[in-house]
């Protein structure tokens, strides 16, 4: 099996090495990362759950999908190679934003990322892999939040921080898509 490696960045997003991903994530090392949201044209949100095969978050729903750029891969090549990786299709996306959090888990692993929020639209109906994603459905985005509020262990980490702070972005650019 081949060596996953992600790019560790400072808080700048400068590029200042690479390191195995299971050993970023045991070491809570900052690192790039992204997640792609995909709007329909009734500005719903296509939501993945997480395979019960995954090593952390296992089962759980989270934006359309989300990874590690590769490197020399630009944010959006990342965004758009991970997108028909998981979801089996390829749209044009946009990035909007950034940010830095971390957040452990149970299993004593950590996620300390420089996250790529990026938006794109698509109508069809998604070939996942099932190796990735366990499930998928459209979502309004006033419904994501209401649910997050009652049922938040059912949801990752990173999907409610980016559901939190950019809410109102994320709706607001729905319309320009």
């Amino acid at each position: 099996m081949n060596k996953e490696y992600v790019i560790l960045v400072n808080e700048l997003d400068e590029q200042i090495g690479l390191m195995e991903k299971i050993e970023a994530h045991q070491k809570a090392v900052l690192h790039r990362a992204f997640s792609v949201f995909i709007f329909n044209e009734k500005n719903e949100l296509m939501l993945q759950q997480r395979a019960l095969s995954k090593y952390h978050s296992p089962g759980l729903w989270t934006n359309t999908c989300c990874s590690h750029q590769r490197d020399g891969e630009s944010n959006i090549e990342a965004g758009v190679r991970r997108l028909q990786e998981e979801m089996g299709f390829t749209t044009f996306i946009e990035e909007k934003t950034s940010f830095i959090y971390k957040a452990p888990f149970d299993n004593g692993l950590t996620e300390h990322e420089l996250d790529h929020v990026m938006i794109g639209s698509f109508n069809g109906t998604p070939s996942i892999n099932t190796d990735e994603v366990a499930n998928w459905k459209w979502m309004r985005p006033l419904d994501i939040k209401n649910d997050i509020a009652v049922n938040a262990d059912a949801y990752t980490a990173w999907f409610k921080i980016i559901f939190e702070r950019f809410y109102d972005h994320l709706v607001q650019n729905t319309s320009a898509l």
